[in-house]
């Protein structure tokens, strides 16, 4: 019943789309199916924005979030983040994704003090150098709150 309503919530655009214009573009498709590997033994940071706007959709914290240390992140179950739908392989709340998923496949190396495409993403080849450009101050913003454990 929840995931329809929200299904339906977003379908009809009842749901505030904040950071709409922070969104890495990349087909995500391969073989015709939606990858989802970015979404398996994640450990996506969530910010304060990124949890409120979740709660809205009607999911507890203590259903998506994981508190184990200073920053929230991204509650797995069964190795899989949880808005994972491993059948098709798509995200239960794609619309209001936290920004680290926005941003992905782009992540800060810490060790070069870089933004760069991670090469775990079997895409990560068709992300240009002006999509890099383009969010590099959003990345570096976020690893700085993660790095700093100022995200909640």
């Amino acid at each position: 019943m929840q995931e329809k309503y929200i299904q339906y919530l977003i379908h009809h655009g009842s749901l505030r789309k904040e950071n709409k214009e922070v969104n890495v573009k990349i087909n995500c498709k391969l073989n015709g199916k939606y990858c989802g590997k970015c979404c398996y033994n994640t450990e996506m940071p969530l910010t304060r924005e990124d949890i409120k706007r979740i709660v809205k959709l009607g999911f507890p914290e203590k259903y998506f979030v994981n508190f184990n240390n200073q920053v929230p992140k991204l509650k797995n179950i069964e190795g899989h983040c949880v808005f994972l739908d491993v059948q098709t392989g798509k995200c239960k709340i794609y619309e209001n994704r936290p920004l680290g998923c926005r941003l992905y496949p782009l992540v800060y190396d810490a060790k070069e003090n870089i933004v760069t495409v991670d090469k775990l993403c079997p895409k990560f080849n068709e992300v240009s150098e002006e999509t890099i450009r383009k969010y590099e101050g959003h990345v570096r913003d976020l690893a700085s709150k993660v790095l700093k454990g100022k995200l909640n």
